[in-house]
């Protein structure tokens, strides 16, 4: 159990803690901090991000499919009609694309300022805006894709580990520094802050979303209609201020705590009783100590303060959550327990091209190969068949392969169909070229199709998968398309090693 918490002063509806304590955390540790700078911070990835830009409904269907359902991310903490779709850019960025109820900003004009304001933040810790589309009833918001999900998810909702002490403390550092950075941009106003916000970048790095930054939306309320969670002063003027944003930010320190969703008002109940043991996540036991745990608890008290000038500003959030951080050097995909991206084993000229999406390179790699691996798979076929619809077939087959040779593509694609569709003959070769030249005509659905046609005729041919993962690469299915990589780097060393 963590020690009994001095100085609490138990006045109007919450707890009122030692003003100093940020102080005492600070002089317990033995360190001066100096003003944290989350700028200095600004390198890698929110470095190299285009600048905000206005994109075209049309730009946006066909990166969404047509904002296609399976394209919804289902736990982004939107609240409906709104909707967030996942996307791919024609330069094959991954996008979030938020699509607000047509009557969330009646006001383009207004809706675009906002947009382009927030448009100009920059920073590695947050899910940045990268654009927007405001076209007819359109309003349209583009942001960075996170693919690991949110932190209720992996607080919450998780399977196959809790997340432990260390990331956890990471979390709340990270969205510290994030509104830390806003505040200095002059963007402190964030609205509903919660687990939903926080989301999770390539490298398991915990960022927040830039959705929560558009202000005077008529897209719901600021804040949830769950009045356990919402700061006082919202209750009584309707406003957000930025001390709300700090009472939300205690809120979820509170569930990094308890790993559970727990109403501030019991949670200060269970701190003004000296009963902290039921307020940590029984998960978390052996992973820190009596001292980490009881400043958390007191900086979340102070955030959650009745009075709103008596909480911290986001500087003192970071240098109070600063001295916590342990384990500093260690990933946080390691510490988030997410395995590395892309197959283990190095990958062949093949793998590399499909990993790549360098069509040109497969291409000359099909060439290359010819139909050396098609033996055993052409069919039983009768004098009868031989005699009068043999040679219709191979020059079919002769004519796509020389329009595939020349790149000529759909030429390819009508010749190679004459030949399967006569069926005197089973080629995976061809099924093979045919996948490639319709993902060369822009028809990943057809080339996924013949991938796996020719996965059926010959089960272990590696290059069937290494196909399927380039197609499935291109329709934006990350996680299928490793797989089917994998798969086609083990097919091809196991035939190399037999070869």
């Amino acid at each position: 159990m963590l020690p009994y918490i001095d100085n609490l002063a138990m006045g109007c509806k919450f707890s009122r803690l030692c003003s100093c304590w940020c102080c005492c955390i600070t002089k317990q540790h033995g360190v001066i901090l100096e003003p944290h700078d989350v700028e200095k911070e600004e390198t890698g990835e929110a470095s190299d991000l285009p600048s905000f830009r206005e994109f075209s409904i049309e730009q946006l269907k066909t990166a969404t499919s047509g904002f296609s359902v399976e394209n919804i991310v289902s736990e982004h903490g939107e609240k409906a009609p709104n909707v967030v779709y996942k996307g791919k850019l024609q330069n094959d960025r991954r996008v979030a694309i938020k699509r607000f109820n047509r009557s969330a900003w009646p006001d383009s004009r207004q809706f675009l300022e906002e947009a382009r304001a927030v448009g100009q933040l920059r920073n590695p810790r947050l899910a940045n805006l990268l654009g927007c589309c405001c076209e007819g009833d359109e309003r349209i918001l583009v942001a960075e894709f996170m693919p690991h999900e949110t932190l209720a998810k992996h607080l919450f909702h998780w399977e196959t580990q809790p997340m432990k002490w260390a990331m956890r403390l990471r979390v709340a550092l990270y969205l510290a520094e994030a509104l830390e950075y806003c505040t200095s941009k002059g963007r402190a106003l964030y609205h509903d802050l919660n687990a939903y916000r926080i989301v999770f970048d390539d490298d398991a790095n915990p960022r927040l979303s830039c959705f929560g930054l558009m202000k005077n939306s008529r897209d719901g309320k600021s804040y949830s209609t769950n009045l356990a969670f919402t700061p006082p002063e919202y209750l009584r003027t309707g406003r957000v201020t930025p001390e709300s944003v700090t009472y939300s930010f205690g809120t979820l320190l509170l569930d990094l705590l308890s790993g559970k969703h727990i109403p501030p008002s019991h949670a200060l109940d269970l701190i003004r009783d000296r009963n902290l043991q039921m307020l940590t996540d029984s998960c978390l036991e052996g992973q820190f100590s009596s001292d980490d745990g009881t400043q958390l608890v007191r900086l979340a008290s102070r955030c959650l303060q009745y009075e709103p000038r008596e909480r911290p500003n986001p500087r003192s959030l970071v240098t109070g959550l600063s001295p916590l951080q342990k384990e500093t050097e260690e990933p946080s995909r390691v510490l988030m327990g997410i395995p590395q991206s892309g197959p283990a084993m190095p990958l062949t000229p093949l793998g590399e091209a499909c990993l790549r999406k360098d069509l040109t390179a497969i291409h000359e790699i099909l060439e290359d190969l010819a139909y050396k691996d098609d033996e055993g798979a052409t069919a039983e076929l009768s004098f009868h068949m031989w005699t009068n619809q043999m040679q219709d077939t191979l020059n079919s087959k002769k004519k796509g392969d020389v329009a595939f040779r020349h790149k000529e593509f759909k030429a390819a694609i009508d010749y190679y169909t004459q030949f399967i569709d006569a069926g005197t003959m089973i080629s995976p070769t061809v099924y093979a070229r045919r996948s490639l030249s319709h993902l060369m005509s822009d028809v990943p659905h057809e080339a996924l199709n013949d991938a796996i046609q020719a996965q059926v005729i010959s089960p272990i041919w590696h290059i069937a998968s290494y196909l399927q993962a380039s197609a499935l690469f291109v329709l934006g299915r990350e996680n299928e398309a490793q797989i089917a990589l994998k798969e086609g780097s083990v097919l091809e060393e196991k035939k190399n090693v037999t070869s």
